[in-house]
């Protein structure tokens, strides 16, 4: 009892350092992207081998998360979470100190297993001193404020690192916030699990692995390729098939991974739903958005980075003042509501979305997004942990990271198809005043990035200019295409949440 009390006191601290350790997982979600061009000079990495570095990751990392969850509820979430730490960090070394792309892309990967160990734990953890619902609600939203300050200050960070060291310095980076996490853990975090832990659910484990390795890859491949390639299909056949083999195993065994009883309680399934397709809207919009700020306004990614400063702040916000808005409204329309705000912000973005659309209009529109959206989220997360039993809570929390990491990577890559196709379209439709070399637009046609470089090198003066200036049109068009299926998305979102999220969250017991 006495043992019991000392954790209780600690338990703000004990968030504390648990916020800590999630800020390793959000900067290295955004800060490794700015350093993509340096290890392609420096590793001589091609265009398809980049977008592995940074999705080697986001595989193993979905494809572990529920598995890990699941584990953690067994054999000790403190242990998990420091021992993912211990892993993410080791392969963060790893990383930086690799002298080819394969070696990268496999250190990547190794960070993914640390990631999903770590990330379920920070939040299942919360649930064991923070019983009492309304703490529970401000601990949750607390810790989301955490996440979206570590994700947005992402490009800053690795702006700032990139101007004054190599890109392996967005790596390092990684060891000294690991050492300080797993000290605090160590000192100020109580361990728990199941108090009747099942049998560990081998064909579950399998499956889910298997299933959420090929949806991911799928969902990835289709960005880089087409949803019609037969690698894609494939992928995408053989997660969905596994997937639905794991629901079949997983109604039928004693020992289920993922208990679907849970599914029964709306207040778990309307927030999962919710989630997925919040991240679909807002992971693909924000993967345009960088590249808009960097390609089509020139600013460099130091700049972009202090210039999402704003958004940042506004996400923050809105997470902290969470709790307390569902308290006075009720989840189901903190929730939607925030949603409904974020399209609304999607949509004002894209009406305004032009070349030289001013850098205060952009603001405004994506801090009405990251407002809306600070608001819903952490609602939702605690609608999520409080319907499940306090014994389950790894398994929840991993649902939780796994909804977002596969609706995100969805979004990049049906969004991103969308921008392309409507990019490509308006290059071809394009009259040249004179015939470009095929090489010439081959290059134009890859990218807005691919079209700059490539101005650069015409020795024909009328060119450049236009080159850049059809580029940068087509882009935003197309972004701005991407930006109006978001906010009708989100909208959509929205009405369904209000409609099937209770306006209280739910226990389990009910």
């Amino acid at each position: 009892m006495e043992r019991e009390t000392k954790w209780y006191a600690r338990r703000w601290i004990a968030l504390g350092f648990l916020s800590f350790s999630l800020l390793v997982v959000a900067l290295d979600s955004t800060v490794l992207n700015l350093a993509l061009p340096s290890i392609s000079r420096d590793l001589g990495s091609t265009a398809s081998q980049l977008q592995w570095i940074v999705d080697a990751y986001v595989l193993v990392f979905a494809g572990f998360l529920l598995t890990m969850g699941s584990l953690g509820d067994r054999m000790g979430r403190k242990n998990f979470l420091q021992g993912g730490l211990i892993i993410f960090g080791c392969f963060s070394l790893g990383a930086a100190l690799s002298k080819s792309t394969t070696m990268l892309i496999a250190m990547r990967g190794m960070m993914g297993i640390g990631g999903a160990a770590l990330l379920p734990s920070t939040l299942s953890i919360l649930t064991a001193p923070f019983r009492d619902s309304r703490e529970r609600a401000q601990a949750i939203a607390l810790w989301t404020a955490v996440f979206a300050l570590g994700w947005g200050i992402g490009p800053l960070v690795g702006g700032w690192l990139l101007t004054h060291f190599n890109w392996s310095s967005v790596f390092y980076i990684n060891l000294p916030i690991v050492a300080v996490a797993i000290t605090g853990d160590y000192f100020f975090i109580q361990n728990s699990k199941a108090e009747t832990p099942r049998k560990i659910d081998v064909p579950g484990f399998i499956l889910s692995i298997a299933g959420l390795f090929g949806l991911v890859y799928g969902i990835i491949q289709a960005g880089i390729d087409s949803w019609t390639a037969r690698n894609v299909l494939c992928g995408l056949g053989a997660g969905v098939f596994l997937l639905a083999v794991f629901v079949f195993w997983e109604l039928r065994t004693s020992n289920a991974m993922l208990p679907l009883r849970f599914f029964k309680n709306l207040s778990f399934t309307g927030a999962n739903v919710a989630l997925t397709l919040v991240a679909f809207s807002l992971m693909g919009c924000l993967f345009f958005l960088s590249q808009y700020l960097q390609s089509v306004h020139g600013y460099t990614p130091f700049q972009a980075g202090v210039r999402l400063l704003p958004i940042v702040g506004a996400a923050f916000v809105g997470a902290s003042l969470s709790a307390r808005i569902a308290e006075r409204v009720t989840t189901k329309v903190a929730v939607s509501l925030g949603i409904l705000v974020g399209a609304a912000g999607l949509f004002y973005f894209y009406r305004e979305a032009a070349v030289d659309t001013s850098y205060l209009t952009i603001a405004l529109g994506m801090c009405i997004v990251a407002v809306g959206l600070g608001v819903a989220m952490s609602p939702a997360t605690n609608s999520i942990m409080g319907s499940i039993p306090v014994s389950e809570a790894g398994v929840g929390s991993a649902m939780n990271d796994t909804t977002r990491q596969v609706g995100g990577a969805l979004g990049v890559a049906v969004l991103g198809t969308l921008l392309n196709s409507t990019y490509v379209s308006k290059i071809d439709g394009t009259n040249w005043p004179v015939p470009l070399p095929r090489q010439l637009l081959v290059a134009i046609r890859s990218s807005i990035q691919g079209a700059h470089i490539a101005a650069q090198n015409v020795p024909n003066p009328q060119l450049p200019r236009l080159i850049i200036s059809t580029a940068n049109q087509a882009f935003t068009s197309g972004m701005a295409h991407a930006l109006l299926i978001g906010s009708i998305i989100m909208a959509i979102t929205s009405a369904v949440t209000f409609i099937i999220l209770p306006a209280r969250v739910r226990s389990y017991k009910e």
